[in-house]
């Protein structure tokens, strides 16, 4: 269940209450950019696990390759 649009401004309200004007563009800056720092860190074990799984193929091919030859 996602949260309404009321519930999002009621949030925002809090957050300025709580952190205040000044400190709320540091925050989202940071959160922003931890967001994208775990985003490329998960594209690059995505990454990984395909180059991983290319050379478990091409392992296989070459063992099937040499079982043709005997």
């Amino acid at each position: 269940m996602a949260p309404g649009p009321l519930s999002l401004i009621i949030i925002g309200i809090v957050a300025l209450l709580i952190f205040g004007p000044k400190k709320l563009p540091e925050l989202g800056k940071a959160f922003g950019s931890s967001l994208r720092e775990f985003k490329n860190a998960t594209k690059g074990l995505a990454d990984d696990d395909e180059d991983d799984k290319k050379v478990d193929t091409a392992k296989k091919n070459d063992l099937d390759k040499k079982d043709e030859h005997k």
